[in-house]
Order: structure tokens, then C-alpha cells, then sequence
């Protein structure tokens, strides 16, 4: 997995972040971004990709989360919050990318950014939304 990518979502966890907290308007926080050279190092089009397919996806992203998630999701930690919709995104609308590298980037995001511990939390919900949406790739793998 690319450097590149990594960075692009860290800095989408960033602006969904801002953007769950202040409701400002996707294309302001994308401007705010691009002025500050926060994308500098990471993959542009993932970062668009993310920053506005989350958004434009999240009716079927929290829907998918909410089965998992021991309450509701717009009480989840914000930046949780983020990194999960960014992991259930991934595992909805990215198949080519394989489940695990979508379950080891998010556990890096919280690493990175989440509560102590949160990271433990990020992987469960996120591992049994990839055992239900991805069933069919995580048998052929034998995993489990």
C-alpha cells in the first residue's frame, strides 16, 4: 500500500472530521486543505474520493455500521466516527481492495489519531462489517 494513499486518509479522517463537527460545506474544507498544503503528500483523487464519497455514501455506510455498533452511530467519537465511515466506505465501494489492508489501514488511523485503545474498537466493528459485506472474498482467502 502506497505511502501515498495512507496519507490521503489521514487527511480524510482530518476533514471528515471538520466536516461532522462544523457542517461546513465538502468543497470549503477540500479549498481549506489544498491552501494549507495538507495534501502535499498524499494520493489527491483517493482523497477526493473519500472526502466526498463518504458523504455521498453515508446513508448505506452508517446504515451497514449501525448493525455493528453498540450505539448510535452519530454518538460514536467523532474522529471514530470518521475511521469507521472511512473503513466501511472502502469495504462497500473499493472490492478491489483487499479487506485486510481496509482493516489495517484503520486500525493505523486510530492508532494515529483515535483514543488509547481505540484501535482495538475500530477493528472490531470493522472486521465484522468485512465478515458480513465481504463474505464471499474472506472464504475464498480461507481466512477464519
Amino acid at each position: 500500500m502506497s505511502q501515498a494513499r495512507t496519507n490521503a486518509r489521514k487527511a480524510a479522517v482530518q476533514a471528515l472530521y471538520q466536516w461532522q463537527m462544523a457542517g461546513q460545506d465538502l468543497s470549503e474544507i477540500e479549498r481549506q486543505f489544498l491552501e494549507e498544503e495538507r495534501l502535499k503528500d498524499a494520493q489527491k483523487s483517493y482523497f477526493v474520493e473519500l472526502f466526498y464519497g463518504v458523504p455521498k455514501n453515508l446513508e448505506a455506510i452508517d446504515q451497514a455500521l449501525s448493525e455493528f455498533v453498540d450505539r448510535p452511530v452519530d454518538t460514536i467519537d467523532p474522529v471514530e466516527r470518521a475511521i469507521l465511515r472511512i473503513g466501511v466506505y472502502e469495504l462497500l465501494y473499493r472490492l478491489n481492495m483487499p479487506y485486510r489492508v481496509v482493516l489495517n489501514e484503520g486500525i493505523n488511523l486510530a492508532k494515529d489519531f483515535g483514543a488509547d485503545g481505540s484501535h482495538k474498537y475500530i477493528n472490531g466493528i470493522l472486521d465484522k462489517v468485512a465478515q458480513q459485506k465481504r463474505a464471499v472474498e474472506i472464504k475464498a482467502k480461507g481466512a477464519r
